[in-house]
């Protein structure tokens, strides 16, 4: 339960759990708390056993039709059949379970938010404790570089800052204060509180738990998680309905065939038992030959080869179905901090009397230029007002840079570090001037002081001070002003001039420090009033978190093709929209909206407004949660990325989350439904392109199959219905080549067919669009009118040879199914336009060769009952081909001037 601890004092707080500020909880009294409120930690969810999972395998409707074809072909005495179409249904699970157990083991991911171990103050002194062991009461004692391990109120503060990003969103850490707030404040606004999985950044402090475990705000966050529930994916809908189709054809064609056959031979009083078994047995046989044996194979195998390509470009998805979801997507609900942005601060601007220096680069490498007035500044060759205002900025600082293993770290504050990377981009050496001017004593900054000073001995004897800190704070402390070399009054205008500027970059969302310096001649002055006044104004620094480079190009690729992309974030409106501004999403007209103006919405208001609104700031993980559901309930399919604890309630809900590999939480990671291991969000569009490819392809060999298997039933099926089963037009043997090998292959080439040239220009296709698409029909409904007719004239012209009559129908499913999937490599654009590709062509030839090379066995012709064909039956076949293939190509022509996109 969530209380308002943070707006009582910390003396009240202390007396309502019980605690001695001097001497913390009694060690016995700590005991019998962890029996009341149990071990400081999440609640163990029970994970899915692997059998459990492997057997799930098979409530696929798909699978479940195959189990049953299996079993039937075994009846029928189609013992190969059953073995092939078994292996083809055993694969698909063990796939399907190796997935899905891997994703499974990240369950316990959750546990390790918190710190394995913290330092409590019990019975009068420090100890290191398990984290497990905290309890409500406990006194926490804070440095910098701790995890903090419960929530907790603070109430002794010095300098403490804590980076809340996991949690909040925040991108710079927060001062810490021990105030009492106003009641009601979201967490982001509890300047007064800490959280579990945050990390302290600076300074030091005590603070009194007030939750623990499950209670939480991280904790409630993990419930709100367990409790979302998981939604199937649009893959998974549509391939329920091909499955439910298929099923219904199959049974129609075993009733109607059986039915018919019975009820003819009945007319004529010749039904026995014998017959009976005979006709049910060849509609059983038929019926397991209406079902495309091959789909579920090339499903999961499409995915599985797109889960693996996806792999090598920095996106780990770790359900399969969730590939494909992202080609539907039509809005991107994105965090900024380390999602859209770097996570690193950079300086901007520098702000001199001299003049203004812009920087270039980004993050954390010591990696761009510095501009000034009169251009490019050379490092080394610094003016004056420039090298002593990056100097102060480097003493006046406890943050340091490092590069390990060719990746530039920091250490330290992530304000101050923007600062220490200004400097050596100009060739400052950081480590050379801090030797050079050893660090004599310090003021440290406070949220009350709002500024930190720091006191450097001099060589021929007294002290330099420098100052940082908020600009108006910095600048009231002021008397001169450093102009070039020469530091002379600070006049009105100059105090004007100056607020103006830091008002303007402040608009800019940039985050402003002012920094000051003075020399004190014989040491150091008894107070701090005495050090901090009449000292020498330097400059201002803007900077802020810079946009990723590629997040810009990224989402104007987003908006080409129809999906909106929707920032949510913790940080401050201001700041949010700059970003925003900045790389795309916010536009002139978009709205900007609060958690604080969310909330005070109903659902119906807000689902009003929800359309307009680009930028979301100051937002909690209900906000998010509301803001998904707002855009799933006007039927979009929505995408989710974060990083942090407070993305994972949103990240689970969405159609599909999206989180980051580097800089994401565990938390994150588990709710998600795929991770991006370059924390990139320009890998979203490739995963967008993926997903649209897998979707395309599905849809592809759909369409071979479909048509190739239609008209195979059609035909056999109706001629036996017409004449009975002893003018079978092919025998089961022939009948298993062609539905295993010549289909077989070809649909296994058609689901890794390259994308169409237009894949990324589409609007995103209509989630409740069926599978069985326009073009799909189109092609289907070519085959009923064009080829099953040419079938029955090929085989009653030849009724008087059954024979040659069967070998002609057998040669021509087998080339005219040649014929159909090198067309079927898209089902939009010609041939001409999009080629096969070399796995098609060697599937095309694979078969070609095979069939040729079987020919030659005259066991095989008779297994198949069939002979050789002559030169005549050959050229009847490729001129009938030949007209299909022309037939496709108008197809689609018509399909591209009537503006059906391939969806």
């Amino acid at each position: 339960m969530d209380h308002d601890w943070h707006a009582l004092s910390p003396g009240d707080v202390l007396e309502k759990f019980g605690t001695d500020p001097a001497l913390g909880l009694d060690p016995a009294e700590a005991a019998s708390r962890l029996e009341k409120h149990g071990p400081n930690e999440l609640v163990r969810e029970e994970g899915v056993s692997p059998w459990a999972l492997f057997f799930g395998q098979f409530t696929n409707i798909l699978i479940a039709i195959l189990v049953a074809a299996i079993i039937l072909s075994a009846l029928v005495g189609e013992v190969v059949d059953a073995v092939i179409i078994g292996v083809i249904v055993v694969f698909c699970a063990v796939l399907g379970f190796v997935q899905e157990y891997r994703a499974e083991k990240a369950l316990a991911a959750l546990r390790k938010m918190l710190a394995p171990t913290s330092t409590v103050f019990r019975g009068g002194r420090e100890e290191r404790i398990d984290s497990r062991e905290i309890v409500p009461g406990d006194l926490l004692v804070l440095e910098a570089g701790d995890k903090i391990a419960a929530d907790a109120r603070v109430v002794r503060a010095h300098a403490l800052r804590c980076d809340e990003a996991p949690l909040t969103g925040e991108s710079v850490p927060v001062g810490k204060s021990t105030e009492a707030l106003a009641p009601g404040l979201g967490t982001a606004d509890r300047k007064n509180m800490v959280f579990t999985g945050t990390t302290v950044t600076y300074g030091r402090g005590r603070a009194v738990v007030t939750a623990t475990a499950m209670d939480t705000a991280f904790g409630r966050i993990a419930r709100d998680v367990a409790a979302v529930k998981t939604e199937k994916t649009p893959l998974e809908r549509r391939t329920e309905e091909i499955g439910k189709w298929l099923g219904i054809v199959a049974v129609a064609i075993c009733a109607l065939v059986a039915g018919i056959s019975i009820w003819r031979e009945y007319g004529i009083g010749v039904v026995d038992l014998k017959f009976i078994v005979t006709v049910t047995m060849f509609a059983v046989a038929l019926a397991v030959a209406a079902v495309p044996e091959a789909l579920a194979a090339i499903v999961t195998g499409a995915l599985a080869i797109g889960m693996r390509e996806m792999a090598k470009k920095n996106a780990l998805v770790r359900k399969m179905p969730a590939v494909e979801t992202l080609g539907c997507t039509t809005v991107i609900c994105t965090d900024k901090t380390g999602t859209l942005t770097r996570g690193e601060m950079t300086v901007r601007r520098i702000v001199l009397p001299g003049g203004d220096v812009a920087l270039t680069g980004g993050g954390y490498a010591p990696a761009g230029e510095l501009r000034g007035p009169a251009g490019t500044i050379a490092p080394g060759k610094l003016p004056p007002d420039l090298e002593a205002f990056l100097r102060a900025a480097l003493l006046c600082n406890d943050a340091s840079l490092a590069e390990i293993e060719g990746k530039w770290s920091i250490r330290g504050d992530p304000t101050e570090a923007a600062l220490v990377v200004a400097a050596a981009k100009a060739g400052l050496s950081p480590d050379g001037i801090r030797r050079a001017s050893p660090r004599a004593d310090e003021l440290p900054f406070s949220s009350e002081r709002k500024r930190m000073t720091t006191l450097h001995a001099l060589p021929g004897g007294g002290l330099e001070a420098f100052m940082k800190g908020a600009p108006e704070v910095v600048l009231a402390r002021c008397s001169r002003i450093l102009e070039g070399d020469v530091a002379r009054e600070l006049t009105a205008a100059d105090r004007a001039a100056i607020l103006a500027k830091n008002a303007e970059l402040a608009a800019q969302a940039l985050r402003v420090l002012g920094l000051a310096a003075t020399t004190l001649a014989h040491g150091a002055p008894a107070d701090e009033d005495a050090v901090e006044r009449d000292m020498v104004f330097l400059g201002l620094a803007g900077m802020m978190d810079p946009p990723r480079p590629e997040a810009a190009q990224a989402v104007a690729v987003c908006r080409k093709v129809g999906i909106r992309p929707v920032m949510i974030t913790g940080d401050h409106a201001l700041t949010a929209t700059a970003v925003a501004r900045e790389i795309g999403i916010w536009h002139e007209g978009d709205a900007v909206m609060t958690g604080e103006e969310l909330a005070a919405l109903s659902e119906s208001e807000f689902a009003a407004r929800v359309a307009s609104v680009s930028v979301y700031a100051r937002v909690s993980p209900t906000d998010k949660l509301t803001i998904v559901k707002a855009w799933k309930a006007r039927g979009e399919v929505v995408a989710m990325t974060g990083d942090g604890v407070n993305d994972a309630p949103a990240l689970k809900h969405a159609d599909i989350g999206v989180a980051m590999g580097i800089s994401g939480t565990e938390v994150a990671k588990e709710a998600a439904d795929m991770v991006l291991t370059d924390d990139n969000f320009a890998t979203i569009v490739t995963a967008i392109e993926q997903g649209r490819w897998i979707y395309d392809n599905i849809k592809k060999y759909l369409a071979f199959l479909i048509q190739c298997n239609l008209t195979e039933v059609a035909v056999i099926g109706g001629v036996v219905l017409a004449l009975g089963p002893e003018y079978l037009p092919l025998l089961p043997a022939a009948i298993l080549y062609i539905n295993l090998a010549t289909d077989g292959l070809p649909a296994l080439a058609l689901g890794v067919a390259p994308p169409d040239p237009d894949i990324m220009e589409r609007p995103p296709r209509d989630p409740r669009e069926s599978v069985f698409s326009k073009d799909v029909v189109a092609f289907i409904l070519r085959a009923l009118v064009i080829e099953i007719p040419f079938f029955f004239l090929l085989f009653f012209h030849d009724l008087g040879d059954i024979t040659h009559a069967r070998t002609e129908i057998f040669f021509l499913f087998i080339i005219v199914e040649v014929v159909i999937a090198l067309n079927c490599r898209s089902l939009r654009y010609s041939i001409f336009a999009a080629p096969p590709h070399k796995w098609l062509l060697a599937a095309v030839a694979w078969e070609l060769v095979l069939i040729v090379a079987l020919m030659q066995f005259a066991t095989v012709r008779e297994a198949f009952g069939i002979t050789m064909p002559s030169f005549s039956d050959l050229t009847v076949i490729c001129l009938f081909s030949a007209l299909i293939f022309a037939v496709m190509e108008l197809t689609k022509y018509l399909l591209r001037r009537n503006g059906q996109k391939t969806r």
